[in-house]
């Protein structure tokens, strides 16, 4: 909403309208839904320019997420040296996306989902569905049945990886001067392990197959 002014921002602040419906763990397969057909409705938005601006814990961790920053950097946050290791280029296009949608999308019976609270990222949309994926398995008590809901995602198990890097060094960043957590009260541990074994299962599919020679063996 704007000021009196005409201004979308006062001091620092903004204000939106109220919106009825509340935020339903458990949801995420809607939620990711919802996020799909939201990114095709922006598909064609152009790349806001604030965005090289942001210096903040999740545009660093975005950044070290697709290599633009270098994780050597972030040698002290954990998990991160492993899911690098498994990560491979993708051939995605770019796209103004909301990469924070896990909690901001609000359910109401009768009423369309309602998204709030835009974080915009100029990524692949399908790095989004990752990331509610990843906040669902990490946070709120999700199966790793929920990664079937997004088998129609080529090489999802990339953007897997790439989500788990952006909230690992978001979250090492905001806890600075925190001891590392012990593997027994990390909630991050059994996630990344999954993702590193869909990369690992994802890698030998693709190599070629090893059949057997039609050529006749010699024979002394």
């Amino acid at each position: 909403m704007r000021t009196a002014e005409g201004a979308l921002s006062a001091d620092g602040w903004y204000a939106t309208a109220f919106l009825t419906g509340r935020h339903e763990p458990g949801r995420w397969a809607d939620i990711i839904r919802v996020g799909e057909a939201f990114h095709a409705a922006i598909a064609t938005e152009r790349r806001p320019a604030f965005l090289d601006r942001r210096t903040d814990p999740w545009a660093i961790g975005d950044r070290v997420a697709w290599g633009e920053l270098p994780v050597t950097d972030f040698a002290d946050a954990k998990h991160v040296a492993r899911l690098a290791a498994v990560r491979r280029p993708l051939d995605a296009s770019d796209q103004l996306i909301h990469g924070d949608l896990t909690g901001n999308v609000l359910f109401a019976e009768g009423l369309p989902p309602a998204i709030i609270d835009l974080s915009p990222y100029w990524r692949p949309a399908p790095f989004a569905a990752a990331v509610v994926v990843a906040d669902a398995l990490v946070w709120e008590g999700a199966d790793v049945a929920l990664v079937a809901q997004v088998g129609h995602i080529d090489r999802f198990e990339q953007y897997l990886v790439r989500a788990l890097i952006y909230r690992a060094i978001t979250d090492w960043i905001i806890r600075s001067g925190d001891a590392i957590r012990a593997d027994h009260d990390d909630s991050y541990l059994p996630v990344v392990e999954i993702a590193i074994e869909l990369c690992n299962q994802a890698e030998a599919s693709r190599q070629p197959s090893q059949k057997p020679s039609d050529e006749p063996t010699a024979r002394g």
